[in-house]
């Protein structure tokens, strides 16, 4: 890394791409510059299981202590967001 870049630093990990940027929207919202790192067979694919689907949130270093504040207090937004229909309500 040149002088001129700044040290990136993770500040969550999350499964999957869409929650991913749910918390990139949030930190960008902010000002903060965002880096999502991952692997390209977890988006390509969509596999979320041993660690494939897993994202990494980066901030530069001199931002990490507001953006790991700013997510403390948010969940992964999609989890248990899915709809239980009963057999009786599809009908």
């Amino acid at each position: 890394m040149s002088m001129n870049e700044p040290e990136l630093v993770c500040v969550r990990t999350c499964q999957g791409w869409e929650v991913a940027q749910v918390f990139k929207s949030k930190l960008e919202a902010a000002g903060i510059p965002v880096l999502l790192k991952y692997e390209a067979i977890g988006l390509v694919y969509g596999i979320t299981v041993d660690g494939l689907g897993q994202v990494r949130i980066m901030v530069p270093q001199t931002y990490s202590t507001e953006a790991a504040a700013l997510l403390e207090d948010t969940g992964e937004p999609l989890a248990g967001k899915e709809e239980d229909f009963s057999a009786d309500e599809i009908d």
